[in-house]
């Protein structure tokens, strides 16, 4: 199926929610952060293949391994099943990128063919992403991030697995927690405060994820800033809190300085 089938289907079925979308995004419960959450997506069997097409060893993922974060990510998608790159860029396909601005109200937003941050994700057990707010910028430094859209597609995904997806309040004390399940798009907007996390894997299968950033040239609060993606710890983790903030300084220093973004330049090209 390719990328513009694909995102046919997607485009159909955030049209068939765009009441409770509209109705989550506008009154978000539990969470300061706007987002939505569509569950089936897409029919069982095209999700069910497309975490097929990932391979049960992560193979050829870049291991990603800190006091921020342990997982597996994948931007290159050249050598992997065709169908894992049509998802990726279906989802930044014309169509669906004004679709969703219109159903959240947010206009001139572009995706990210770079995958800057973006692509695929394998966690495994015990792997986690700690509560952070990401990079403002994409690799250029001339948008600011606005969007994250999150595609789950581990079958069979329940709370007890762990690696499910979390957002906290501004002070990372609280947090609602939306399972990872099989089949899900979570959307959510990304600015100053918009902490967002992964729990540490419980399960000994993957947990897979196909991820994409929206990106604008206005800032979410119409004022020009920066930052990097800024780490903080665990409400029972006060040591990463404190290490959380002396690092984000040094980093925000380096950035500046540098004029760099995730130190990586990405080549990745479109599917036809």
């Amino acid at each position: 199926m390719d990328v513009n089938h694909i995102a046919a289907l997607l485009v159909a079925r955030l049209d068939s929610a765009q009441a409770d979308i509209r109705q989550q995004w506008n009154h978000p419960e539990g969470t300061h952060t706007r987002h939505f959450v569509v569950d089936q997506l897409l029919s069982d069997d095209l999700a069910q293949a497309i975490y097929d097409a990932y391979p049960r060893n992560a193979d050829g993922f870049f291991d990603r391994q800190s006091f921020r974060e342990k997982k597996k990510t994948l931007t290159d998608l050249a050598d992997y099943p065709e169908i894992l790159s049509n998802i990726t860029y279906a989802m930044q396909h014309p169509d669906v990128v004004a679709k969703v601005a219109e159903l959240i109200g947010l206009n001139h937003i572009v995706p990210d063919p770079t995958l800057y941050a973006g692509g695929l994700s394998m966690m495994f057990h015990s792997d986690f992403l700690n509560p952070h707010i990401d990079n403002s910028h994409d690799g250029t430094r001339n948008l600011y991030r606005r969007l994250n859209l999150l595609y789950y597609v581990s079958p069979d995904w329940v709370l007890e697995n762990g690696g499910n997806f979390e957002l906290w309040d501004p002070a990372v004390k609280q947090q609602k927690t939306i399972v990872s399940q099989f089949n899900r798009l979570v959307v959510m907007e990304t600015n100053k405060d918009s902490w967002h996390s992964v729990s540490p894997v419980r399960a000994d299968t993957p947990r897979c994820c196909v991820s994409n950033y929206y990106f604008s040239a206005q800032s979410p609060d119409e004022k020009d800033y920066f930052h990097v993606t800024s780490f903080s710890g665990r409400p029972e983790e006060p040591g990463r809190r404190l290490l959380g903030i002396v690092d984000n300084g040094l980093r925000n220093v380096v950035s500046k300085v540098l004029r760099s973004g995730r130190g990586r330049k990405l080549v990745n090209k479109r599917p036809r």
